[in-house]
């Protein structure tokens, strides 16, 4: 059990240290860590990513927590959770005046001029892996070698690409209406 703690401890440490650019930036090391150690599953994974959305807090924080939660119970959670934040906590608070007397220095600037897209990339990245594995996931039948892509969920997910992008639809609205189709269109 002791090295169960450790992993959390360490996994998430590593991913607060070496992610910038927020949850969705975290997300493409949190599931490299999360497969490395075989806390979850792919589809588990997903899973975790939905309900940390829908639920109050950053998405990382969620994740970690619900991952946490998942391997080690309780204390599982509390560990993986302060784990992730940690390393935020030891570098920006002394960080923090260093960054108001130099954040207009050509350096600083430069060097988050070439983080911006890197973040813009691991975002990236996590929406393709979230999308491949949502696409070739069958809620039915699990996920088969080889299985085709699941049209009702490109259906879905085009639908709420564009009543969100194009019809502004309230993003929690979108959640809410996909989970009832979702429902229908899987549950029954």
């Amino acid at each position: 059990m002791f090295m169960t703690f450790w992993h959390l401890f360490t996994g998430f440490f590593k991913i607060g240290l070496f992610t910038v650019g927020g949850g969705y930036a975290m997300l493409p090391v949190m599931q490299q860590e999360i497969a490395r150690f075989g806390w979850v599953s792919p589809a588990e994974f997903i899973d975790i990513i939905a309900i940390a959305e829908m639920t109050p807090g950053a998405i990382a924080v969620n994740t970690a927590t619900f991952a946490g939660f998942r391997t080690a119970g309780v204390l599982g959670a509390l560990l993986a959770t302060a784990s992730l934040a940690l390393p935020s906590l030891l570098i920006l608070v002394p960080l923090s005046n260093f960054w108001d007397l130099h954040q207009d220095h050509p350096v600083l600037k430069a060097i988050f001029a070439g983080v911006k897209p890197a973040v813009a990339g691991l975002i990236g990245a996590a929406a393709i892996y979230i999308a491949k594995t949502a696409f070739l996931y069958d809620p039915l039948l699990g996920q088969k070698e080889g299985f085709p892509v699941d049209l009702r969920s490109l259906v879905i997910a085009g639908a709420v690409f564009i009543a969100v992008r194009k019809r502004k639809l309230d993003p929690i609205m979108a959640i809410i209406i996909s989970a009832v189709v979702g429902l229908i269109v899987f549950g029954f």
